[in-house]
């Protein structure tokens, strides 16, 4: 089969500074305590994904995983090894990313769907689906930056979903939004899954990701603890031990849903 994602001994280190201003600095300099410190966000990892895979990345907060969506769409590169991907990336990886806050969302629908790779004549043709899809309704001619945060990421979705891509990277996008919504995101995301597209799927969400999802990769302060079926995922980062909150039962229901 063709390999989608080849990710190869990668490493990213990122500097973490404890002052912002010279003054700040400087006292902390006199006093002998640290500036700053550098720490690594993924730490030598490896893995391989084939064209129509669907994988879920999932670890605790802080684990490197929204690094790692961001080193295969290429918004960064590693600081060692390599990152290879095969065809058009689409994809919501941030709520509102690429928006411009002062202008409408009819205006930037346009401008994020260039930024997926989208012709203007593509989105011209797309343009119905994609305000059907994000129910902004009457606000579509109103500044972005007045949108709420659902909004925002009903809006985002719906032109990335809408962009022909060979992979298609989500980064917790149904975290923002009404269970209605987040139904139809998993739903079309089931299409796109089931259209022989990649799916590269991060959530905390242990029932849809067994929906969604034919294998998982667990990340650990940085490192690849885990690769392989998607219940002993869960089972290796103990998602499915007794105790469930409300919000994790909301998600399970939403997992059956789809």
């Amino acid at each position: 089969m063709t390999e989608s994602i080849v990710v190869e001994n990668v490493s990213k280190q990122f500097t973490l500074r404890y002052h912002r201003t010279i003054k700040q600095m400087s006292v902390a300099a006199a006093r002998g305590h640290k500036l700053s410190e550098t720490f690594l966000a993924l730490d030598d990892v490896s893995f391989r994904v084939e064209q129509g895979e669907s994988i879920g990345l999932m670890g605790l907060n802080g684990s490197g995983k929204s690094t790692l969506l961001k080193l295969i769409n290429g918004i960064m590169t590693p600081d060692s090894g390599k990152v290879l991907t095969r065809g058009r990336i689409a994809g919501l990886i941030a709520t509102g990313a690429g928006f411009h806050r002062q202008l409408t969302g009819r205006e930037n629908i346009f401008l994020n769907a260039a930024v997926l790779g989208m012709s203007e004549a593509e989105t011209r043709r797309k343009f119905d689906d994609i305000v059907e899809f994000a129910e902004v309704g009457k606000r579509l001619d109103s500044p972005v930056g007045q949108y709420s945060s659902g909004e925002f990421a009903r809006l985002g979705f719906a032109v990335a979903i809408h962009v022909d891509s060979d992979i298609f990277l989500a980064d917790e996008v149904l975290a923002v939004g009404d269970k209605p919504f987040k139904q139809k995101c998993m739903q079309r995301m089931q299409e796109v899954r089931k259209s022989g597209r990649t799916l590269f799927y991060v959530s905390h969400a242990a029932a849809s990701v067994q929906k969604m999802c034919d294998r998982v990769l667990v990340l650990e302060k940085g490192k690849l603890g885990f690769d392989g079926d998607v219940k002993a995922g869960i089972r290796y980062l103990h998602y499915d031990e007794p105790g469930e909150t409300a919000e994790e039962h909301a998600d399970a229901e939403l997992g059956a849903d789809v």
